[in-house]
């Protein structure tokens, strides 16, 4: 029996939890825990399954009882976990409600307002991708990095935490135009999907949380553990006065070198044991600090600060 008092823990069953919090049902799906567990203690559904009791757990507690547990969670599984929501999100929850709210619509008034509506809905859902496939190809794989022992991405935990906000605002504002704005007689199918809205809100919302308040601290660990600071510190006032090729790190020298000599982002993180995100990270940062976005741009640079020699370079200028 569940004491709400006190947080889920690995000798309770599966199903308390599951009674305790349905909303957990979905935490389930994303860690691979199929159903039909029984009575099976969380411990030895976990085992069976092969996750990570105490991330579960930190993640089932967090979404019912609000604590919010880092120290024990292992950062790879809590990883797969988000990832794993991402794909919940964008292929299964949101075309759902689309797919509803098309019916619902033909079912009351197809008009330029109902058409406008699903505009609304498409946009937000492209939003949310361009969200969450930055997260996954930039934030996810900095942190692989850092558990692989490579912490020389420019990448900045700390930057995204403060610009990381949740993506469920604007389902809360095309609920609200349904609900108050948009009159219409036949109202069964689109009550359906505004609960459904509603409920892909609740957890856009969660999903944000474990973000926050697990997923971002336990980065912070690794980066205290690794010794990493802020990779980049800029003082405008002292940049003035550097020279183009003093405005680089030693890393971004180095990759520049790299794209001179005709390597692709591939090739060069393979050749430097790095990412192909934090290569591709290190060239967008170059070109912003050289103002120069053409291969052949950076291979003259490269040649002319002498980074390079010309016999070096590959088939850029050839």
């Amino acid at each position: 029996m569940i004491d709400r008092q006190n947080r889920y823990l690995s000798r309770n069953t599966l199903r308390e939890l599951i009674r305790d919090n349905n909303m957990l049902l979905m935490v389930l799906s994303r860690f691979n825990i199929p159903f039909g567990f029984g009575d099976s203690t969380v411990a030895q559904v976990c085992a069976t399954h092969n996750v990570d009791c105490d991330t579960f757990l930190a993640v089932c507690n967090l979404l019912s009882t609000g604590e919010a547990n880092v120290e024990k969670v292992r950062l790879d599984s809590l990883i797969n976990y988000l990832k794993k929501a991402h794909t919940s999100f964008l292929e299964v929850t949101l075309p759902r409600i689309r797919e509803h709210l098309i019916e619902a619509i033909s079912y009351s008034k197809a008009d330029e307002v109902s058409y406008l509506l699903i505009k609304f809905f498409d946009d937000y859902v492209e939003e949310v991708k361009r969200h969450m496939d930055h997260e996954n190809e930039v934030i996810f794989s900095y942190a692989e990095s850092l558990m692989s022992g490579n912490s020389d991405s420019i990448c900045n935990i700390s930057d995204f935490n403060a610009n990381h906000g949740h993506m469920a605002s604007k389902l809360q504002e095309l609920k609200d135009i349904f609900i108050y704005h948009y009159n219409h007689a036949e109202n069964a199918r689109l009550s359906v999907t505004l609960f459904d809205i509603i409920m892909c809100e609740k957890d856009m919302m969660a999903h944000f949380e474990v973000e926050k308040r697990l997923f971002i601290p336990a980065v912070e660990l690794l980066e205290r553990k690794k010794g990493k600071e802020t990779l980049i510190e800029t003082d405008d006032a002292a940049e003035s006065d550097l020279s183009p090729v003093e405005l680089l790190g030693d890393r971004e020298k180095e990759i520049l070198s790299w794209v001179a000599k005709g390597k692709s982002n591939k090739e060069i993180a393979s050749e430097l044991f790095i990412s192909v995100h934090t290569v591709t990270t290190h060239r967008r940062n170059i070109c912003a600090k050289l103002d120069i976005h053409s291969t052949a741009g950076l291979t003259i640079f490269a040649i002319i600060h002498n980074l390079v020699k010309i016999e070096e370079i590959g088939s850029t200028l050839k």
